[in-house]
């Protein structure tokens, strides 16, 4: 059911996900304001709970009118999870800034894109471009791999995996827009998610070295199975940029879309692959 349920959310998110209506994080705002204590138990704690949320809805429609309602939870955590609807709207907007030669607006969204890891100050327009393409390679791993690969790995219980990884990121989105340094700090999230992300950074960065330039990327894809220091940001991002090598870098309207078009195929080629398997395993 997860090859399905997957297709079914791929379809639906790139038809009716636009803006923020259909995303958790969003949901979850309200949730997040409430909080007054932060520390890594309490990270820990609500990650849990929320799990244990969808676990026992799975568990009473488990069997109910032929799995029907079962398979309509699967979907529906699937849409809320996966997909960056509200991210979409931004890159347009930059895209259309960017276009314009509008400097304020291009800005603007430039840095709703780079949200979580920023960009350096005082770079110049190569380095600025640079991390650009960066953030949004990290958006498309963040709403669209990861949760895949922990969508798939949960099995039959991957909408508890799925739900579990998107409230971390949620958490961590909205730490990074609303509080201090400080409370992202002490609530230990990119602790956590450091931990959580470092095999799927890992197997997204095959994907990167077959679809772009593997002689160079391949090497540095091997270096990174013992790198114990870099953040997983620099690991997918220095993977990524040795297949973006022959790209445009200097184009303030084509170095995004460099990224977006190689992050669209890894998307593609992650399905596949998982469609193979899936195929091969009902086969045996």
């Amino acid at each position: 059911m997860t090859l399905f349920t997957t297709l079914l959310v791929m379809i639906a998110e790139r038809l009716f996900k636009l803006g923020e209506h259909w995303q958790l994080d969003h949901r979850l705002e309200a949730l997040f304001r409430r909080v007054k204590h932060y520390s890594f138990s309490m990270t820990i704690l609500m990650t849990l709970l929320a799990m244990l949320v969808v676990y026992l809805i799975q568990r009473a429609l488990d069997g109910l009118l032929f799995n029907v309602p079962l398979l309509l939870m699967w979907v529906l955590v699937g849409v809320l999870c996966m997909g960056a609807g509200k991210v979409r709207l931004h890159y347009h907007a930059y895209l259309k800034a960017a276009s314009r030669s509008d400097a304020h607006a291009r800005d603007a969204m430039a840095s709703e894109l780079t949200l979580i890891h920023g960009v350096p100050p005082d770079c110049d327009e190569g380095e600025f471009l640079r991390e650009l393409q960066n953030a949004l390679l990290w958006i498309n791993f963040r709403f669209y791999l990861a949760p895949l690969f922990w969508f798939v790995v949960g099995g039959p219980y991957g909408p508890v995996l799925l739900v579990g990884y998107a409230f971390l990121r949620a958490w961590q989105s909205w730490l990074a827009r609303y509080q201090t340094p400080r409370h992202r700090l002490q609530s230990g999230i990119d602790a956590i998610l450091h931990v959580v992300d470092w095999i799927p950074v890992r197997l997204v960065g095959v994907v990167y070295a077959l679809i772009g330039h593997g002689e160079k990327a391949l090497p540095a894809w091997f270096a990174s199975l013992g790198d114990r220091h870099s953040s997983q940001y620099q690991v997918l991002s220095r993977l990524a940029q040795f297949s973006l090598a022959r790209e445009p870098h200097m184009d303030k309207v084509e170095t995004p879309k460099a990224a977006v078009s190689m992050a669209k195929k890894a998307s593609y080629v992650v399905v596949v692959i998982m469609a193979l398997l899936t195929i091969y395993g009902a086969l045996l």
